[in-house]
């Protein structure tokens, strides 16, 4: 049997309902469940922050960025 991600809401009540059809031919095998709680995707404007508040976070002096390759020289294309 395969992996199956399910993604739900908690009720109002506080219970989780779920209904995962796993098929006849799994019948009467183990399985494990286990409830993690689901990632918040950030938004555009979050993820702009985000990568702003990371500039200048490499704090290692000996970091340097290598040298850059020559440009490789390409038949055009048309």
């Amino acid at each position: 049997m395969s992996n199956i991600v399910v993604d739900s809401v908690v009720g109002p009540d506080g219970t989780l309902h779920l209904d995962v059809p796993i098929g006849i031919e799994n019948a009467n095998q183990p399985v494990r469940v286990v409830i993690e709680a689901g990632r918040k995707t950030m938004t555009r404007a979050e993820w702009g922050v985000f990568v702003r508040s990371m500039a200048g976070s490499i704090t290692d002096p000996t970091f340097e960025r290598p040298p850059q390759l020559s440009l490789e020289a390409r038949e055009p294309l048309s």
